[in-house]
C-alpha cells in the first residue's frame, strides 16, 4: 500500500486513525498499531506477513532472555541466535540470487562451465528496515541501553508500525520507547496541527517534485544510450534530486504519521546537498541509516581508536556493506566503496580542504556525490561506464523529451534542496494559525490530482 494512493488516503488512514483514538488503553493501542501494520504490509503480499512475525517472535523473546539470563553465555546466545536467524533470512531472500549468478559469472570468466540453478527469489518489500529494527532492539537489550519489553503486543507495534516499515526511518526501539510506554494517556491534539503538515510536505516532495522528475528522467535513462552529454547530465541531475526528495518525502510523511499517532519519529534527512563535504553529506543523507552503521558497525570495528590506517580499513568496510544494504548488485558494492575512498580521502586532506573557499568545497561535494548516484542508478557497470563517458566527454544524442518543463522543475528542486529549508527546519518553531489550514488544503488537492493520473511506488522500496 503506498502513501500516495486513494486508498491508503480515504480507508486505511481514517479507520486506522480514529480506531485508534477510539481505545483507551496502551494495550489496545499496540494490538491495533500491530494489526493495522500487518494489514498495510500484506495489501502487497500477506505470504510475506508470516516472514516478519516470525522475525519479530524471535527478536521478541531475545529480549526476554536478557531478561533472564544474567550470565555471559545466556546473554551471548541471546544476542549471536536471533541475529543469526535474521541476518539468513535477509541473506536468503535479498541475496541468495545475487550470490548464485556471481558464482556463475566468475565460473564462467574462468572458463567453468558449471550449471547452478536459478532461485527467482521474491524480495519481500522492507525487509531490510525491519530487520535492522529488530537487529538493533537485539544489540541495544543485549548492551543494558534498553529494557527490553516484557509486552509483546508492544514489541509487534514497534517492528510493524505502518508509516515507516517499508522504507524506513531505521527507528530504534529506545528513539520511541518513551512515547510507546506513554501510548495510553497519549494527547490526540498534541501534535495533530504538526503530523498533518509534515504529512502533507513530504506528500508534495514525492508527489509533485520527485514523481514530475521522473517523467523526464525514467524515459532518458531507459535510453540512455541514445543521450547527449547534455541529456545525461540533464537525467542524473534529475536524478539527484528525484531519489531525495522521493526518499525524503517518504520519511517525512511517516514522521507526520507518527505525531498523529502520539509516536516522535526522528529526522531521516538534513539537506544533504548543502553538504561541504563526504562526512557531512552522510551526516545528512539518511540519517538512520548512517548512525546505525556507524554505532552497530563502524566503532564496534575500532572506528578511529586505533590509527590511521585501521581507520581507514573499518571505513572501507562500513561502506562497502552499506552499499550492499542496498541492493544485491555489484553496482552498489562499488558505490559504497566510492564512498568510503571519498570519506577515507576526505580525513587525510580534511586540513587542506577547510582552507578552500566554502563554495569550492560545496561544489565539489556535490559533483562527487552526483558521480557517485551514477552507479547507484545504473542497472550494471557497462551502464555506468557510458554514462560517466558521456558526461565527461562530449558526446552527440538526444537531450530528452519535454527537456524544457523538465528543466523548470529541476530548478524548483534544486532551489528547494540546496537553498531552502528541509521539513524539519520549516517546521523548528511551528505554531498552527488558522491561515494554514487553506493552504494545506490547496497543497493537498494539488496532489490528489497529480495522484488522479496514477501512482508510482518510492525508490526505496526495492532496497
Amino acid at each position: 500500500m503506498l502513501f500516495n494512493s486513494y486508498i491508503f488516503l480515504f480507508c486505511f488512514l481514517p479507520i486506522t486513525y480514529i480506531v485508534f483514538w477510539l481505545l483507551r488503553s496502551a494495550r489496545a493501542r499496540y494490538v491495533w498499531l500491530a494489526v493495522t501494520g500487518y494489514i498495510f504490509y500484506g495489501y502487497w503480499d500477506p505470504r510475506f506477513c508470516l516472514l516478519m512475525g516470525f522475525s519479530t517472535l524471535v527478536s521478541y523473546l531475545a529480549g526476554l532472555g536478557f531478561l533472564k539470563y544474567k550470565s555471559r553465555n545466556g546473554r551471548l546466545a541471546c544476542l549471536i541466535v536471533p541475529i543469526a536467524v535474521d541476518l539468513a533470512l535477509l541473506g536468503f531472500f535479498k541475496y541468495a540470487d545475487f550470490t548464485v549468478n556471481s558464482f556463475k559469472e566468475l565460473f564462467t570468466l574462468i572458463g567453468w562451465h558449471v550449471s547452478l540453478p536459478a532461485l527467482n527469489i521474491i524480495l519481500p518489500i522492507g525487509i531490510s528496515f525491519y530487520t535492522f529494527h529488530t537487529i538493533t532492539y537485539i544489540v541495544d537489550g543485549y548492551r543494558g541501553a534498553i529494557r527490553p519489553t516484557k509486552n509483546f503486543f508492544e514489541f509487534a507495534a514497534y517492528v510493524s508500525l505502518f508509516s515507516q516499515l517499508v522504507a524506513g526511518p531505521i527507528v530504534r526501539f529506545r528513539q520511541i520507547e518513551e512515547d510507546l510506554e506513554s501510548l495510553g494517556s497519549a494527547d490526540r491534539y498534541r501534535w495533530l496541527p504538526l503530523g498533518i503538515s509534515f504529512f502533507i510536505i513530504g506528500l508534495v516532495e514525492k508527489v509533485v517534485i520527485a514523481d514530475h522528475l521522473a517523467l523526464f528522467v525514467d524515459p532518458a535513462l531507459a535510453k540512455y544510450d541514445s543521450l547527449s552529454t547534455l541529456g545525461v547530465w540533464l537525467a542524473m541531475l534529475g536524478y539527484t534530486f528525484q531519489l531525495y526528495f522521493d526518499f525524503a518525502g517518504y520519511s517525512d510523511m511517516a514522521i507526520g504519521l507518527g505525531y498523529l499517532f502520539g509516536l516522535r519519529i526522528p529526522q531521516n534527512f538534513n539537506s544533504p546537498y548543502k553538504a561541504l563535504d563526504p562526512g557531512d553529506f552522510w551526516r545528512r543523507w539518511h540519517i538512520s541509516l548512517s548512525t546505525c552503521l556507524r554505532d552497530y558497525l563502524y566503532i564496534p570495528l575500532g572506528g578511529n581508536r586505533h590509527g590511521e590506517w585501521k581507520l581507514y580499513r573499518n571505513l572501507m568496510i562500513t561502506m562497502l556493506l552499506g552499499g550492499l544494504w542496498h541492493g544485491a548488485s555489484w553496482t552498489f558494492v562499488f558505490w559504497g566503496f566510492y564512498h568510503g575512498a571519498l570519506l577515507a580521502l576526505h580525513h587525510r586532506c580534511r586540513e587542506a580542504w577547510a582552507q578552500l573557499p566554502k563554495f569550492v568545497r560545496w561544489s565539489c561535494t556535490f559533483l562527487l556525490v552526483v558521480i557517485g548516484w551514477v552507479f547507484f542508478r545504473a542497472s550494471d557497470f557497462g551502464m555506468a561506464a557510458q554514462l560517466l563517458h558521456a558526461m565527461f566527454l562530449p558526446t552527440v544524442g538526444v537531450v530528452g523529451e519535454n527537456a524544457v518543463v523538465f528543466l523548470c522543475f529541476l530548478v524548483f528542486a534544486a532551489g528547494w534542496a540546496i537553498l531552502g529549508p528541509n521539513a524539519s527546519e520549516w517546521h523548528s518553531d511551528f505554531t498552527w494559525k488558522p491561515v494554514y489550514g487553506f493552504r494545506y488544503a490547496c497543497l493537498f488537492g494539488l496532489c490528489l490530482a497529480v495522484i488522479a493520473r496514477g501512482s508510482s511506488p518510492f525508490l526505496y522500496f526495492q532496497f
